[in-house]
């Protein structure tokens, strides 16, 4: 998403002392079992259609986990962000998730470790033993802000940050301001979660990290792929938000590798849109071709196009492109032979007051098809179009 303001008003809901303290005390109990419980081990590590069934993808955009987290009512953001998540999947079931950027806001965590952070907002998925991958966004690792209010007062605020230490305590004393790394988050993912496809991409695309490919199986043939999944790290935070010229030629030559006939229908997510996304944004009420329900503020596109729209378009395989970042925008529209989307504001950090809700990708194999839908948080659905050529 875009800068987020370090210091905005306490939400109206937000008004009892007992919601307050109950709210904190949540998130506290939730950090602590998460150092507690064991790794969860999948049955089966393979994406794999299941016989007679849809394939079913859900995205979870711009979560914001830990923003202003010194605060109480950054704290019950959190906690309403874990409640969307929990009602899109309780109602959708998916087969995978997909984490699309901006999972934390890395600039307001002065914890010594965000990773305490990306594991609460990967806990919800996690405990219903979903796997899923995730991409990076431009405040996953963007470095620590200090709030100029701070120093108007004699003394830094007293700081409530989680412990990655004791399990029984948190205070100052695990308060850091260095920030932690694309590599770190993503190598404390990994290593924690066996229901976790995310990959630390080849060293050669560094310091892009989430730069990766997935394939989803056919239910007759383990073998036989039925999509790839292209994750792509767009920047920001610690460098400029763009995808690389080598990135791009990673794309090119990786999607010619594996899918040399281009027979096999492609499907690529990354978080900061393309400059592609301003050209085909509809202006003022989304009409057709473009399917949506918000269309509330301008593009925020990446700084700069070095190649990577020239060669998704060079591939007759690739159906659509899904992005987050901008909260105000949910729609999907044509450019040229693909589709460019927006996935729909998940979290309760990060600005904005539209509804909350998640994409929904619907995969079929025979014939091949890709559906999407939103639902929202409190379980209607909307925006249904299908991205298949």
């Amino acid at each position: 998403m875009r800068r987020v303001r370090l210091t905005k008003k306490k939400m109206r809901n937000v008004g009892k002392n007992n919601t307050l303290a109950s709210s904190r005390q949540t998130i506290l109990t939730i950090i602590i079992i998460l150092r507690l419980v064991p790794l969860i081990r999948g049955s089966n590590l393979l994406l794999e259609v299941k016989q007679g069934l849809a394939f079913k993808i859900v995205l979870f955009a711009d979560l914001h986990f830990g923003e202003n987290a010194w605060t109480t009512w950054g704290t019950l953001q959190d906690v309403q962000s874990m409640h969307v998540m929990s009602c899109v999947l309780h109602q959708e079931n998916p087969d995978l998730v997909v984490y699309l950027g901006d999972v934390i806001t890395a600039n307001n965590i002065a914890t010594t470790n965000a990773s305490v952070y990306w594991e609460m907002a990967i806990s919800p998925t996690r405990e219903r033993n979903i796997p899923w991958a995730s991409v990076f966004g431009n405040h996953d690792d963007a470095p620590f802000e200090w709030p100029l209010d701070w120093f108007s007062q004699s003394n830094v605020p007293p700081l409530n940050c989680p412990s990655t230490i004791s399990t029984s305590s948190v205070g100052e004393d695990d308060c850091s301001f260095k920030g932690t790394t694309r590599l770190e988050l993503m190598s404390n993912e990994i290593d924690s979660n066996k229901l976790s496809f995310s990959r630390k991409g080849p060293r050669n695309l560094w310091p892009g990290v989430s730069n990766y490919v997935l394939n989803i199986s056919s239910s007759n043939n383990s073998q036989r792929p039925v999509a790839y999944l292209y994750f792509l790290d767009s920047g920001g935070g610690s460098y400029p938000e763009v995808i690389s010229n080598a990135q791009a030629k990673w794309f090119s030559r990786t999607s010619r590798e594996i899918n040399p006939d281009a027979r096999v229908p492609e499907i690529v997510f990354w978080h900061i849109p393309s400059r592609a996304y301003q050209t085909v944004a509809a202006s003022g009420k989304i009409g057709k071709p473009c399917v949506g329900s918000i269309n509330e503020e301008n593009v925020a596109p990446q700084e700069a196009e070095f190649g990577i729209m020239k060669a998704l378009e060079e591939r007759p395989s690739v159906q659509a492109v899904f992005v987050g970042h901008n909260h105000g925008l949910d729609w999907c529209c044509p450019s040229n032979d693909l589709w460019l989307c927006f996935a729909r504001h998940t979290g309760y950090g990060g600005y904005g007051n539209w509804a909350r809700g998640a994409r929904v990708l619907e995969i079929k194999e025979d014939p091949f098809s890709l559906k999407s839908w939103i639902t929202m948080e409190d379980g209607s659905t909307h925006s249904h179009v299908v991205l298949s050529s």
